[in-house]
């Protein structure tokens, strides 16, 4: 691993308010890490996932500071660089939803694909010593047959597989061309209480919680035979951080190797709140894909034996988790606004 030094480094997440960005900023802050966290100017707050490690930018010595940029703005990413220097990169922002990248190709590409192009050549316009951590995707494999490891061709079904691909082999061939210190996380699902709620797991486990309450009496899903590995986030963003302390750069498959299907996690989600979950769930052919990928299962020795990784927490548990913690979540709203919310 790298030597560590007697100064706490300084790091750089782009989509800091994100699941991801959220669980990796509390793990580099805990580290005495300073963080600098990007995000897209919005006219309302998006911050939930970080409030309660948000820092006043009055506080003398703060180490959580926020700025407004974009992936999509080239100039502001060389220039927030040289500003603050940073010793560590991780590029999380993405528009990471893979149906919604059907419906919307151009704008998946321009901030998936070419926004990590942007920060890779930023990274370099900048001259800085900095280590860059790439957020790949299981969804880059496709359909390629399981289980899928760091040598396993790419063959992407969606807009979004597409993109991360092309996300993949920039922060390669930045690598190998420039000689920067870039590495992709090719990470499969990974999941916790803080996943968006048009994600299946959370719209899942969210549904349980309202089913429960009497809130709600359906839940319309697409595709319950998809096969997916899916892993607790918390997990996985230290994974990401080990990938940056090692003397080379290199590229990791992060997964748990254990298969599921939706259905299995729709038994195990409702079978936490003591509810048989084929009395509520209707299939509805709209969240279907045009392409379907059918099995991702991860291969994650190489992880286990160079950054000594393992996952703890496998889809049953996750799922559990989930369910309690959107139970508290509901638990928690006054009656009149938790009757309101959209189902």
């Amino acid at each position: 691993m790298r030597p560590t030094t007697a100064r706490p480094g300084t790091a750089m997440i782009t989509g800091v308010t994100g699941q991801d960005g959220s669980y990796l900023a509390e793990l580099l802050l805990a580290k005495g890490y300073t963080v600098h966290g990007l995000m897209r100017r919005t006219s309302s707050f998006n911050t939930e996932r970080i409030d309660h490690i948000y820092q006043d930018p009055h506080t003398p010595g703060r180490r959580l500071v926020l700025h407004h940029t974009d992936l999509s703005d080239g100039v502001s990413l060389v220039n927030l660089l040289r500003e603050i220097r940073p010793d560590e990169v991780y590029n999380l922002g993405a528009q990471s939803h893979v149906r919604v990248s059907f419906d919307a190709p151009l704008h998946t590409a321009d901030v998936t694909a070419l926004g990590a192009l942007r920060l890779l050549e930023a990274v370099r316009a900048a001259g800085l010593d900095t280590r860059v951590y790439q957020a790949s995707s299981s969804e880059m494999f496709g359909a390629t047959p399981p289980p899928q490891n760091e040598h396993s061709p790419f063959h992407p079904r969606s807009p979004y597989g597409c993109a991360k691909a092309m996300a993949y082999w920039s922060t390669v061939n930045y690598r190998e061309a420039y000689g920067i210190y870039a590495v992709n996380g090719i990470l499969f699902n990974h999941e916790s209480p803080r996943r968006g709620e048009t994600f299946v797991t959370r719209k899942i486990t969210r549904a349980v919680a309202r089913i429960e309450a009497g809130l709600q009496h359906e839940l319309h899903l697409g595709n319950l035979d998809a096969v997916r590995d899916w892993g607790y986030a918390p997990e996985y963003v230290e994974a990401m951080w080990r990938m940056l302390q090692q003397q080379e750069p290199d590229d990791y498959v992060v997964a748990t190797g254990v298969p599921a299907t939706v259905r299995d996690f729709l038994a195990a989600a409702f079978g936490a709140a003591g509810l048989d979950w084929q009395r509520y769930v209707r299939h509805d052919p709209k969240y279907e894909r045009p392409a379907e990928v059918d099995q991702l299962v991860g291969d994650a020795t190489k992880a286990r034996t160079l950054l000594g990784w393992e996952a703890a927490v496998h889809y049953d548990e996750l799922a559990r988790i989930m369910v309690e913690a959107d139970m508290r979540r509901l638990a928690d709203m006054p009656v009149r606004s938790r009757a309101g919310v959209a189902s």
